[in-house]
């Protein structure tokens, strides 16, 4: 399915409430949203913060969600793991798109990429003590080629993966293909996201290979 990647200017802003004693030393606000994410129906604060710290591809960003606990603001979780680092879109620069709460659900969207594109959009549920990674959908390839799309759901284990070739005069990109699967067991969260060395599996029909 083929799909266009927008990659989105970031608006810093000030922080100028209660949770700035919170903020790292000398970072940046991207993007802060509000709503439920635990079910009590008081809503948590989402900050996505540009730091100053370097890392391997620009700027490391750290998440933090916030919760009011008797009138005070406490960290219910934050990480440096789950939003990718400054540059880490490649040729496109910074990564990070948008954050989202809806039914109790957090989503992140990243893309980059040049001629070739890449997005996803993680999907998080408050469960065990921790921000779960219970979706995962992607889309990537180059226009007029190919595009692969998955869809992932951690909590039922489903994998629906599709590869739409667009110029079939290129041998080297294969033949249109999908897949349903089964993989279960991963347990990864926001603190777990984005490792050094990426889960990899490959499915067993079309030895497509997935990353996370």
């Amino acid at each position: 399915m083929k799909k266009l990647f927008f990659i989105l200017p970031i608006a810093f802003t000030t922080l100028c409430f209660a949770q700035k004693e919170f903020q790292p030393a000398g970072s940046e606000i991207i993007e802060t949203v509000d709503g439920d994410l635990d079910g009590d129906k008081i809503p948590e604060q989402v900050i996505i913060y540009n730091t100053q710290e370097e890392g391997e591809l620009g700027n490391i960003r750290e998440i933090q969600i916030l919760k009011k606990v008797n009138g005070k603001w406490t960290v219910l979780e934050k990480s440096r793991n789950a939003i990718l680092e400054s540059k880490g879109g490649g040729m496109m620069g910074d990564p990070y798109q948008s954050s989202a709460i809806e039914k109790g659900i957090l989503s992140i969207t990243q893309a980059g990429g040049s001629s070739w594109k890449w997005g996803y959009t993680d999907k998080y549920r408050f469960q065990n003590g921790h921000f779960e990674l219970i979706g995962y959908s992607s889309s990537s390839g180059k226009p007029g080629e190919y595009w692969k799309d998955i869809d992932f759901n951690l909590s039922t284990g489903q994998i629906i993966y599709e590869k739409e070739v667009e110029n079939t005069t290129d041998t080297l990109n294969g033949k249109t293909e999908k897949e349903t699967s089964i993989k279960k067991g991963l347990k990864i969260n926001l603190q777990s996201r984005n490792l050094k060395e990426p889960r990899k599996f490959i499915l067993p029909k079309t030895k497509a290979e997935i990353y996370l």
